[in-house]
This record gives structure tokens, C-alpha cells and sequence, in this order.
């Protein structure tokens, strides 16, 4: 993995596209111990930030309210792809549950939550 920037990289129309086409894993940490589920989709917001939907999460929901270090790791069929390094907060009411409760993804379902993640840094991989 090559390393693109130590400081915060606005995430460029390719990467967003990959971000937005494809399933993630998500990691988050509880007792110094990773712990990743599969993310079916997400949309990237204010340039850098990227956000989930919370529709069955338990864990992870848990565990982002011990520690908001995380991270994702996302590729495409041709081999592209990307780690996200950020810090995430929970929005159980607001702008950010509204809005991931409007996506046509979560129709039908729950949308309990939303994770903004800030992107800290973006590793590519090669």
C-alpha cells in the first residue's frame, strides 16, 4: 500500500465513485480489538466525510461510543482501492439521520442511526 497524504486529502471524483459503488469493510476497535463488518453502501459528504447508515448495527454502535477511532477499506473489480483512517460520531436525530433516512438504499428499512466519519488520512493500495 502506497501511502497518498499524512494530512486530511479531499476525496477525488474516482475515489468517491469507488466509495459509492461498492461494498466497504468497517472496522471499528473495543478493547484494543478490531472488530469489521461489511457495509453494503455509503455516500460521501462535504468533500472529505463519509457517512453510513446505521440499519442493524449493535457492536459496532457500541463499540463507536467506547472508541471513534476507525476505519474502512474499500476496492474495486479492477483492483483499486483504498483505506480511510477517521474519527466517527453517531447521529441518532438531526440533519445526518434525516438525510440517510431519505436514501433511497435504506427504503424499508430501519435507519436507527447515521456515522459521520471525518477522514483523517487515505491510504491507496497498488
Amino acid at each position: 500500500m502506497r501511502l497518498l497524504k499524512n494530512k486530511i486529502m479531499k476525496i477525488t471524483k474516482n475515489i468517491k465513485k469507488i466509495i459509492e459503488q461498492n461494498p466497504l469493510a468497517f472496522a471499528t476497535i473495543v478493547n484494543k480489538k478490531p472488530y469489521v463488518i461489511g457495509v453494503a453502501s455509503c455516500k460521501v459528504v462535504e468533500g472529505d466525510k463519509i457517512l453510513i447508515t446505521d440499519n442493524f448495527m449493535k457492536t459496532t454502535v457500541r463499540n463507536l461510543l467506547t472508541n471513534n477511532n476507525v476505519a474502512l477499506v474499500v476496492w474495486n473489480k479492477k483492483g483499486e482501492g483504498y483505506q480511510f483512517l477517521g474519527k466517527a460520531k453517531y447521529y441518532k436525530k438531526g440533519k445526518w439521520l434525516n438525510y440517510v433516512k431519505n436514501l433511497k438504499e435504506n427504503k424499508g428499512l430501519p435507519a436507527k442511526g447515521a456515522i459521520f466519519i471525518q477522514v483523517g488520512k487515505i491510504i491507496e493500495s497498488k
